[in-house]
């Protein structure tokens, strides 16, 4: 087994993080790991709190095109996905692109969106393609729905289910930013204006090219064992109606694969795992009404604890 050389992507990840979105570390890494595992991020936060930048600093280092959907009750889903307009020039009908053909789209406030209109949008991030009066149109690759929602906020919310939540790869918040950097966020302004400057670190080859490799990390017998061993006892534990899905395992190992690679390795250590099952893990759990009031991060967390770990 050997460490990856340094690759340009780490280097991206550790500029944003030293330089331009300090505080962030944890979610900027989440949102790496799902970048590069294919998948998508929920972040659950209070408004204020710098999601947007987040997703828009990441379009802008890696030289990807951004949208923003602002969610709303009388939000319509060709409103994300596109629809098609008669052209009288052409006597034929012409498809316009909604926000979604973005290689990162922001879906702000989800929770907003009715459900006729978040299910066209979850359906679209599963497939990545959208079908339009029968025709099918294909998304960007990479593809990556950055979608946040008010965890305190319930007037005029329409909650995701859980069969939709499993559609996120994983889920974070994104937290206060440090006293200092606050300061000073308050003395000069946001970052918006900084952040739409800046230049790309990343080319188009190079972001395919991490993420093939990330598909290559070796993820041995053992910590498939391990894997299974924690989505199963989520199964069986006492506080839970239903626990990890095949789904919530597959996207475990992808998400531990990008982590060794973001670490340097070509290959996924227990540790990778322990520390992705909470954001990959927790979303997925149905809790008994009766334990309802329970946290369900600190129930898995428990269940990781309670699971022996391989030893190589």
């Amino acid at each position: 087994m050997t460490r990856e050389p340094s690759c340009p992507i780490r280097k991206v990840l550790q500029t944003l993080d030293s330089e331009i979105l300090q505080g962030k570390e944890r979610a900027l890494r989440l949102s790496f790991i799902a970048l590069l595992a294919g998948g998508h991020v929920l972040i659950e936060d209070l408004p204020g709190l710098g999601k947007t930048t987040l997703a828009l600093a990441l379009a802008s280092v890696l030289g990807l095109s951004f949208g923003r959907v602002q969610c709303t009750s009388d939000l319509l889903p060709s409103d994300i996905t596109g629809l098609s307009i008669y052209d009288r020039d052409s006597g034929q009908f012409r498809f316009i692109k909604g926000p979604i053909f973005n290689n990162i789209l922001l879906a702000d406030e989800i929770n907003r969106a009715m459900p006729k209109t978040q299910s066209a949008m979850l359906e679209a991030m599963e497939e990545r393609r959208v079908t339009v009066e029968g025709t099918t149109h294909p998304l960007p690759d990479p593809f990556l729905v950055i979608a946040t929602q008010n965890p305190v906020e319930q007037i005029g919310t329409y909650p995701l289910p859980e069969s939709q939540l499993d559609r996120f790869l994983l889920v974070t918040g994104v937290g206060y930013p440090p006293e200092n950097l606050e300061k000073e966020i308050i003395r000069n302004g946001g970052l918006h204006d900084q952040i739409r400057h800046l230049d790309s670190l990343l080319s188009h080859d190079e972001l395919l090219t991490a993420r093939r490799k990330v598909r290559e990390v070796q993820l041995g017998n053992k910590l498939v064992d391990y894997i299974f061993a924690l989505v199963a006892k989520t199964r069986e534990h006492p506080y839970l109606i239903s626990g990890l899905s095949t789904r919530g395992g597959l996207n475990l190992a992808a998400a531990a694969r990008a982590a060794a690679y973001l670490d340097g390795r070509d290959y996924v250590i227990p540790e990778d795992v322990q520390l992705l099952a909470v954001p990959v893990g927790a979303h997925r759990l149905l809790l008994r009404p009766e334990h309802e009031s329970l946290s369900k991060s600190e129930v898995l967390r428990s269940i990781v604890d309670s699971v022996p770990v391989p030893r190589a």
